[in-house]
């Protein structure tokens, strides 16, 4: 009987569900692992310790449910939003802690960018407004901090993204730089209007374009995974809190819902637009 593998990486912890095809959970495994604050409003994750428990909870929730890899149809993956990891290329290795999306360390960034004018802007080309809630001040202030980062990222020998990317890319083997629509949405780099990292916005945020994921849709076949010898397809992807929106069936434009976990998050359906 085929299952797919849903991934949750969440802020706290890493979870892993083994579902049917009739979407009833047969089996799920749960890992906590260390939060880090290296001083006040600053919060990171160690990206390896990420992908550690979720591996580790891939394993132990096919093992509940009785099954192998070979029982996996595809692999869906869903998680915290906004956090931003940055790695090699060519070797897979973090270049330092994940900047957690809770952390404040590049308000005064985006404080500088509302006081220069920047925010009309922002808004009406990613829908957000300037906060350190996301990815691109964080993503910014790794590469001006790491030596050599911004240069090696320009000549494409780094990678960047949301949590997702980095699942991907480690699940692939690194064949795979993605990210799908809804949490490329949460970088402050996303035009909104075409779906495409936003050349203007790039340059504003000193974001090399080279260090960016593919953005793609998130459904169909995204990815491949390449697991004890095997190629499983992974043919899901959406920042948690979208997720949530449609796992709790809000499928009409309008419906909303609200989750509560790490934070308590309010999400609306508002159909084309």
């Amino acid at each position: 009987m085929p299952v797919i593998a849903a991934l949750d990486q969440g802020t706290s912890s890493s979870r892993t569900l083994i579902v049917d095809l009739q979407g009833q959970v047969l089996a799920s495994a749960q890992r906590e692992f260390a939060q880090h604050y290296p001083q006040p409003g600053w919060v990171e994750h160690d990206p390896l310790d990420i992908w550690a428990t979720q591996s580790a909870t891939f394993t132990e929730a096919l093992a509940r449910a009785g099954l192998g890899l070979r029982d996996v149809a595809a692999i869906g993956i869903t998680n915290q939003r906004e956090t931003v990891v940055l790695w090699e290329r060519a070797t897979g290795r973090p270049l330092a802690n994940a900047i957690v999306w809770q952390d404040r360390r590049t308000a005064s960034i985006c404080a500088e960018l509302e006081a220069n004018g920047h925010a009309p802007e922002l808004q009406e080309r990613t829908g957000l407004l300037p906060d350190a809630y996301f990815s691109a001040t964080k993503l910014a202030w790794l590469l001006d901090r790491i030596p050599g980062a911004r240069a090696r990222a320009e000549a494409g020998e780094l990678a960047a993204g949301t949590i997702d990317s980095w699942l991907v890319f480690k699940l692939s083997g690194g064949a795979a730089h993605i990210t799908d629509v809804s949490n490329a949405s949460r970088t402050l780099l996303c035009n909104i209007h075409t779906g495409d990292w936003d050349d203007a916005l790039l340059a504003l945020l000193r974001v090399p374009r080279a260090v960016l994921p593919v953005i793609v849709p998130n459904c169909g076949a995204l990815a491949t995974a390449h697991l004890g010898g095997l190629e499983i397809p992974i043919t899901g992807m959406a920042g948690d809190q979208q997720a949530a929106l449609f796992g709790q069936a809000c499928l009409q434009p309008g419906m909303a819902k609200n989750t509560y976990g790490t934070g308590c998050f309010a999400l609306q359906h508002t159909g084309t637009q």
